[in-house]
């Protein structure tokens, strides 16, 4: 089907279209301010909204790659993309560069690729095509053969170790499955079972992961170190009250205070200067934003696309939710950053590819009969 085809166009999703205009511009000047720092001398701006810049530029030429071609030939490079990620994956446990005890960037001169950003693309479009293809509610069978997928580039995610997109991973796949439909028996017995189970997993945790998850039950336990970072965090968004202080002048991240500000707690940053009023509006717009991703896997005739759709509206689902409760002090503190807010060329990148692929599935879903 070719590009110009006005049955296509006229068809393009616009109000995705404007909604990601618009997270993306209030992210670029949150992290212009993230990146700004009052010293004796006067103020300094950081680089991060600039390079932010050239990556969300490079993720909007990767959208418009992306929509002319029928999303559905897709399903022949699965595999080889399954492959390439854990070669990657394998690749940057020995070969990869270490930042802050963890090994997850290949460095490739110009720019680091963080190959946990690909994974996350490799087992959307590996869990669509294999559900596409299993009638009827999940089995024990074709649960297990899914799982067993899913569990290995994840198991080489935990290597790293980065735990928290390794869960990223799990609740995304988890949720496709959902949508496809499991066996009620099958569906009680993990609702019964990972409670049960889910205290053991305390002693396969690393000490520092241990250390966060007692750090989330009491912050004050160690204000000074291990709970520093969830406390200033919540006095930077409860300093905001209801108007916040104003751009640029939120004093708990512009006098360095608040730490990782343009990372893991840039949402901190937008909460102290735009107060309550402002994270309404932030968050009114993630939920249109999510509320889009439903209505195209809703409105999907073909079961691949709608599998795919499922799987980015659970990428960025969980994803805000987890950093919300993350920088609130309501989850343990993992590294997931908010998308289109938290600096990282691979994460802005990999949005901008997974929405590329919904817009695709968007604009041809009238092309197709109910499957």
């Amino acid at each position: 089907m070719p590009f110009l085809d006005r049955r296509i166009l006229a068809h393009f999703n616009w109000s995705l279209l404007l909604l990601l205009l618009l997270l993306a511009g209030v992210g670029i000047l949150n992290l212009y301010s993230a990146g700004t720092l009052r010293q004796d001398q006067g103020v300094t701006t950081a680089f991060y909204y600039q390079k932010q810049l050239y990556w969300l530029a490079i993720g909007f030429l990767a959208i418009l790659f992306i929509i002319p071609f029928d999303y559905r030939h897709l399903k022949a490079v699965v595999w080889p993309l399954y492959g390439l990620t854990l070669f990657l994956l394998v690749y940057v446990l020995g070969y990869g560069t270490a930042i802050s005890g963890a090994t997850r960037w290949i460095d490739l001169g110009v720019a680091s690729f963080q190959p946990t950003e690909l994974a996350k693309v490799s087992v959307i479009l590996l869990c669509a095509a294999l559900l596409a293809r299993m009638p009827g509610p999940l089995s024990w069978k074709d649960l297990g053969k899914i799982l067993i997928l899913v569990a290995v580039p994840v198991a080489f995610i935990m290597a790293q170790p980065d735990l928290g997109s390794g869960l990223n991973i799990l609740m995304l796949a988890g949720g496709m499955l959902l949508f496809k439909g499991i066996n009620r028996r099958i569906l009680f017995t993990f609702l019964v079972g990972i409670p049960v189970l889910a205290p053991i997993t305390w002693f396969f945790l690393l000490d520092y992961q241990k250390q966060r998850i007692l750090t989330f039950l009491h912050p004050q336990r160690d204000p000074l170190d291990a709970g520093y970072n969830t406390i200033q965090s919540k006095i930077a968004i409860g300093s905001g009250q209801i108007w916040g202080k104003g751009f640029l002048e939120g004093t708990q991240s512009q006098l360095r205070f608040l730490p990782a500000k343009h990372t893991d707690f840039v949402f901190s940053v937008f909460g102290e200067e735009w107060g309550f009023v402002g994270c309404a509006i932030l968050l009114s717009l993630f939920c249109f934003f999510l509320y889009q991703l439903v209505v195209v896997a809703g409105t999907s005739k073909d079961s691949f696309g709608a599998y795919i759709a499922s799987g980015v509206f659970f990428y960025f689902f969980w994803q805000i939710v987890i950093n919300l409760g993350m920088v609130l002090g309501l989850m343990p503190i993992v590294g997931i950053p908010l998308p289109f807010f938290s600096y990282g060329g691979s994460s802005t990148l990999i949005n901008c590819i997974l929405l590329g692929l919904v817009f695709n599935i968007s604009m041809r879903r009238y092309i197709f009969t109910r499957e």
